[in-house]
């Protein structure tokens, strides 16, 4: 069973559930460092709590990891990094989208479809952003964009798994930010998918 998902993280997402205690920042945050030192993530693809658009997930062919950005981390902060997690998929983790590290500890942005300095292994397996494809007919899934603050540069290699990422980042991570995109993938989606690969 899940742990309760702590409170400080409860009141900065949209629609908290079960599933979020599961998120890396319910695992390595702690009251005090949401936003600490004014650290914000935003998006100009979406708003906290919106949809995403189609353009950044499996229904679309080409499709890209969202543009990002974000505000100056705290001070002493010596890196950044950023998870994309799906806390509504089965399984004993989230359902892990994206792994980056390696970001300057400074007010920065990933362009729409930029690839970043260091990228993690993904739930497939893959070291690049995974297209958001949850199952028709399910109620909208969240995407957990999580931005941690750490006082240590990691030394971690590109390719690193989630649990790597984790047990490097413990007692080091100064302040986060979160962000919370959705999608519900419909059956409008799967018929255009099907005549696209001519199904």
């Amino acid at each position: 069973m899940p742990a309760q998902i702590p409170a400080w993280l409860g009141e900065a997402l949209p629609d908290a559930r079960a599933g979020h205690a599961r998120l890396i920042a319910a695992q390595l945050g702690e009251e005090g460092l949401l936003n600490r030192g004014g650290l914000q993530l935003r998006s100009a693809a979406f708003e906290d709590g919106e949809e995403l658009d189609p353009s950044f997930t499996a229904s679309e062919e080409d499709a890209v990891a969202p543009p990002l950005e974000w505000t100056a981390p705290p001070a002493g902060a010596q890196e950044l990094v950023l998870v994309v997690e799906d806390p509504d998929a089965p399984g004993a983790e989230p359902f892990c989208h994206w792994l980056v590290w390696g970001l300057a500890p400074q007010k920065g942005q990933l362009l729409e479809g930029e690839t970043p300095p260091r990228v993690g292994k993904n739930a497939f397996g893959n070291s690049e952003w995974l297209l958001p494809d949850p199952p028709t007919g399910q109620d909208p899934h969240d995407y957990v964009f999580q931005l941690f603050a750490l006082d240590e540069a990691l030394a971690l290699m590109p390719g690193a798994t989630r649990a790597d990422l984790v047990a490097a980042m413990k007692g080091r991570v100064i302040a986060v930010a979160v962000l919370t995109a959705t999608y519900q993938r419909s059956d409008e989606d799967e018929h255009d998918w099907d005549e696209d690969d001519g199904g």
